[in-house]
């Protein structure tokens, strides 16, 4: 049985993916430090369900303290690691930008420190559109420059792609790194805009909404993803970047009008300025995913909506 390695693995898209390497046959390590940025409740309740996995185990512990990343490393000598632990978010990146640099590029290097003692087959990175900063050419190819990062965030995100270069020269080790646009889904983080829209139009609430709508993000389904991710993990490569968007972006005024016709219920827009660290657009390039990876989006976003909808209504009770 294959072990591996899932840094940040009950959080919303680890632990999907945890689903689907268990369902695999895959004995899963989860490593989470369930941090703060929003309510555990979350987290306890994707756990719940990887519970009922004979293979999957937890360590909840920090990337941040060495020792455990070592010792973790040393109990249980995975085949891979698949780190998608990071403190997230573009916004609170500005206010805390020390915070993230810790977690997101020293609990990065505390990983590939540990694979110099601790080989593995493969190490799989989750990076960010976001690193493409406002780049002025669409669709984002992984080629493009990535030297002008909008938030600490972003340039936490390079950091990671650069570290995991370095090691890749190293240690001689695959290492891929997946450039992320705007996941979305069931067990979504309640800080991202489509979770937080369908709670605030379920209860109610004035929804901030800021700039003029025309900003538009390449929303991908959080299945789409997890297939890429494995994808990518199935296929070591020496040093690879790829996208893994839907290449079809959606505008703000767009996904509020989707998200109400899914709950059939109005949207009540408090209109605000431009938020500093956005950017107008994420639009992704996915044609070497899909040439070297089998990678092809299935999920529109409309039906992903009415999942996430579905997901919401029948969750909402447990998520405090």
């Amino acid at each position: 049985m294959k072990k591996v390695l899932l840094t940040g693995a009950v959080g919303f898209i680890g632990s999907h993916l945890s689903e689907k390497l268990l369902n695999e046959g895959y004995e899963v390590i989860g490593f989470d430090n369930f941090d703060p940025f929003y309510p555990r409740s979350y987290k306890e309740l994707n756990l719940k369900t990887l519970q009922a996995y004979p293979h999957f185990s937890l360590i909840e512990a920090d990337l941040r303290d060495r020792d455990t990343v070592l010792s973790t490393m040393e109990k249980h000598r995975p085949d891979g690691i698949i780190h998608l632990a990071a403190k997230a978010g573009v916004r609170p990146s500005i206010q805390d930008p020390v915070a993230y640099n810790e977690t997101n590029v020293t609990g990065t290097l505390n990983l590939l420190l540990a694979c110099e003692k601790y080989p593995v087959e493969h190490f799989v990175f989750a990076s960010s559109s976001s690193v493409y900063g406002n780049n002025a050419k669409v669709p984002f190819s992984e080629a493009d420059p990535t030297s002008h990062p909008e938030s600490p965030y972003a340039a936490t995100k390079k950091a990671g792609e650069l570290l995991c270069f370095t090691y890749h020269q190293l240690l001689k080790m695959p290492i891929t790194c997946l450039r992320f646009f705007t996941v979305f889904g069931p067990r979504q983080r309640p800080d991202l805009a489509i979770h937080k829209f369908v709670k605030l139009i379920d209860n109610d609430q004035t929804i901030p909404f800021f700039g003029d709508g025309s900003t538009s993000r390449d929303y991908t389904f959080v299945a789409d993803t997890v297939k890429g991710i494995k994808a990518a993990y199935d296929n070591p490569d020496g040093y690879q970047i790829y996208n893994l968007g839907r290449s079809n972006p959606v505008s703000l005024n767009e996904m509020v009008a989707t998200i109400e016709r899914a709950m059939g219920k109005k949207a009540n827009l408090n209109r605000l300025p431009d938020q500093p660290g956005d950017v107008t657009i994420t639009f992704a390039d996915v044609s070497k995913a899909t040439e070297r990876l089998g990678y092809v989006p299935e999920i529109e976003f409309e039906e992903g909506i009415r999942r996430f909808v579905a997901w919401w209504h029948e969750a909402k009770a447990d998520l405090k």
